[in-house]
C-alpha cells in the first residue's frame, strides 16, 4: 500500500512519524508492507539462538572495558547514523 503523506489523517501521520522517528513531509509517499516471517522449526530456532550466543560471547570477550555513559554515546551515534534527527530520551 502506498499513500501520499498529505492524504493521511492526523492519527495515521502521528503513527508513521513515531515509527520513522522523524516528521513526514507533505510531498512524501508512504509505503507500508507486512512481511510474514520465515517458518523456522524449533530445532533451527534453537541452533540460531546458540550461534548468536556464541557470537556475542566472542564479541564481548574482545571488547574493551568502558562506562555506561560511553556505551550510551556509541549507541546514540549509531542510531543517528540511520536517523539523523534522533534525540535520546533523558
Amino acid at each position: 500500500m502506498i499513500r501520499s503523506a498529505k492524504d493521511l489523517s492526523a492519527d495515521q501521520k502521528a503513527v508513521i512519524e513515531s515509527l520513522l522517528g522523524r516528521h513526514v513531509l507533505e510531498n512524501e509517499a508512504i509505503s507500508v508492507r507486512a512481511i510474514e516471517p520465515p517458518a523456522l522449526s524449533d530445532k533451527r530456532r534453537q541452533e540460531l539462538a546458540e550461534e548468536l550466543s556464541e557470537y556475542f560471547a566472542e564479541v564481548g570477550a574482545r571488547r574493551k572495558p568502558g562506562s555506561a555513559e560511553e556505551a550510551e554515546e556509541i549507541l546514540t551515534e549509531a542510531i543517528r547514523g540511520t536517523r539523523p534527527g534522533y534525540r535520546p530520551h533523558r
